[in-house]
C-alpha cells in the first residue's frame, strides 16, 4: 500500500507520497515558508494561501505532491 502523508491549512489538504518523491527541491525552492526539509512537520501549509499551495504542487515533476480541497468529495487533484 502506497504511503500518503496528508497536512491541511482547513481549506486545502496537501497529500505527499515520499515513495514517489524524486526531491527535486522545487517545493522547498517556490514556497520555503511551507516546505523546510529541516522542521518537522516539514510541510505547514497555513504559510500559504490555498492558490499559492495549488499552484505549486501543479509543478511537482513526479506527482508525489498532490492536493485535496477540503469541502469536496474525496478526489486527489495534480
Amino acid at each position: 500500500m502506497e504511503k500518503k502523508i496528508e497536512y491541511t491549512n482547513g481549506e486545502v489538504t496537501v497529500i505527499w507520497r515520499p515513495e514517489i518523491c524524486q526531491h527535486s527541491g522545487i517545493c522547498v525552492r517556490t514556497l520555503p515558508q511551507v516546505y523546510n526539509p529541516n522542521e518537522r512537520p516539514w510541510v505547514k501549509p497555513q504559510n500559504a494561501t490555498t492558490e499559492q499551495l495549488i499552484a505549486q504542487i501543479k509543478m511537482c515533476p513526479s506527482g508525489a505532491l498532490r492536493y485535496r480541497m477540503n469541502n469536496e468529495p474525496e478526489q486527489e487533484s495534480i
